[in-house]
């Protein structure tokens, strides 16, 4: 995104499990608390324990600025968590802890806990209206249904959502691999780009755009390019 997230919006980070929706999200988070924004992290699916692991492993220490109360890491269960009770954690993080950023990680969960889906579209509209107004950075999480090729979801909240980050897995060349693609944009400009990235101990690393495949984000890409690229020397002994 060539403008970066805009206060005052959501942002909803789409993906299959483990393609990364979690890392981006807390890459977002840590250069705001690096910045000396607070931030509130809501966990449904993991244990907080992991959560610090897995940005400890990306070069995001957390310590520190739990610590200092600068970032509230809340593990929620959701089967103990009314939709009123989500609003008031959320009201709380933003009115008394002046939190700038807000993350929902994910959605999925609390979803399975919900009488109907409509409920969480309802209240997720209400929630997000409040922290608009309020100027809070907003980052919800939904995970689609399977690994590769077509993907659902239970709910549709694309449209309550100012931007939309679609995060894939594809296979190329015998090897599992992730994209990420902005889908949609409402404030600033955007690239319509689909390109491929890695995480490392070094973090978050997105690379070039992948204009030499189509149908990456069906899961199962065709490639465009010279073969020799692609093949390597399995060409040569062809």
């Amino acid at each position: 995104m060539k403008s970066g997230l805009a206060r005052g919006t959501t942002t909803l980070l789409m993906g299959p499990s483990g393609t990364g929706k979690s890392s981006i999200a807390l890459t977002y988070v840590y250069a705001a608390l690096q910045r000396g924004e607070p931030c509130y992290f809501m966990v449904f699916d993991e244990t907080l324990r992991v959560v610090k692991k897995r940005a400890a492993g990306m070069g995001m220490p957390l310590e520190a600025y739990l610590a200092s109360g600068l970032l509230k890491l809340d593990q929620i269960d959701p089967a103990e968590l009314t939709p009123g009770e989500l609003a008031s954690r959320i009201q709380f993080a933003v009115e008394v802890q002046a939190a700038k950023i807000v993350v929902v990680d994910s959605l999925t969960g609390y979803l399975n806990a919900m009488p109907e889906e409509q409920y969480l579209v309802l209240q997720m509209h209400e929630i997000s209206t409040y922290l608009n107004q309020k100027g809070i950075a907003t980052l919800l999480l939904l995970a689609n249904h399977g690994l590769v090729g077509q993907m659902n979801t239970q709910v549709d909240l694309t449209y309550l959502s100012d931007t939309v980050i679609l995060v894939r897995y594809f296979e190329a060349q015998g090897r599992i691999r992730r994209a990420v693609s902005v889908i949609k944009k409402r404030t600033g400009t955007h690239e319509d780009t689909i390109r491929e990235f890695t995480l490392s101990a070094a973090g978050l690393s997105v690379g070039k755009a992948l204009d030499e495949f189509s149908g990456v984000l069906t899961g199962v890409p065709r490639y465009h390019g010279a073969r020799d690229d692609l093949m390597g020397n399995r060409q040569s002994d062809a």
